[in-house]
């Protein structure tokens, strides 16, 4: 009897590219993904902190350069693919969210959200794409989406709207995407322990209120997401497309 083989979860030869990469879960999927053997590029605004956060990386073994990119300039985004070997993975991380109620939610806070989760996200999938279909080359799109993708978040309406489209956004693309041999799939996290989420984290009822929703009891921490951007980005997740992966401790179910 032929006994079936695991596929590989290793990135070894892989060109990945990761936006807003350099802090919190951008950072840590980054580190799985060098650490799985993929050669990492991390996109953010800042020289500073792409210096610190690739010298960490490095420190590991691991292979890793940064490119300072605003990815809300879709032309400064196509200069720098361009410019660029052609990726085979693609973590489209970079976000922001503005909690607000609905009734006091401001133009500016609806644009700023709006162009960095979904604007900005299309055009680096886009332009991403295009190089790896001039290239011939077979890859994976992942985008951080958030388990507010799925249900409704009170007082989050903008953030919530926001990952409602980038989950759509990973339907299409995957249906359009699949004859080139790119996949595209989703990352639904629940509330994850990091910087920007600290401060409301911290806040008693707030708190309460989210470890009563999250079945298993405890906050997300950024190693609870690394394991799942490796499967994702691998040969193990071949056929999987156009899909949700909810990371969200059992909030969703119910």
């Amino acid at each position: 009897m032929n006994l079936p083989v695991t596929p590989g979860f290793r990135l070894d030869g892989r060109r990945c590219l990761v936006t807003g990469g350099t802090r919190g879960i951008g950072f840590a999927l980054a580190a799985a993904l060098v650490e799985a053997g993929a050669c990492v590029t991390l996109w953010a605004r800042s020289r500073d902190a792409l210096d610190e956060a690739t010298a960490a990386l490095r420190g590991r073994g691991g292979m890793a350069e940064g490119a300072s990119v605003d990815v809300l300039d879709p032309e400064a985004v196509r200069r720098e693919i361009q410019a660029a070997e052609p990726y085979d993975i693609l973590v489209n991380n970079a976000g922001t969210n503005r909690p607000c109620p609905f009734v006091e939610t401001s133009e500016q806070d609806f644009d700023a959200v709006m162009g960095l989760n979904v604007r900005a996200a299309y055009f680096v999938a886009q332009a991403v794409s295009r190089r790896m279909i001039a290239a011939n080359k077979a890859g994976s799109i992942i985008n951080i989406s958030s388990q507010a993708g799925l249900v409704g978040m009170g007082g989050r309406s903008v953030y919530t709207i926001s990952k409602f489209a980038v989950e759509g956004m990973t339907k299409v693309l995957a249906v359009e995407l699949a004859p080139h041999g790119i996949r595209v799939n989703s990352l639904c996290p629940t509330f994850i322990e990091t910087e920007m989420t600290r401060g409301a984290l911290a806040e008693p009822k707030f708190r309460e209120f989210v470890l009563s929703r999250i079945r298993l009891g405890r906050f997300g921490r950024v190693e609870d997401l690394m394991g799942a951007v490796v499967f994702l980005a691998s040969d193990a997740s071949a056929l999987m497309t156009g899909s949700s992966l909810v990371v969200d401790g059992g909030w969703t179910a119910g």
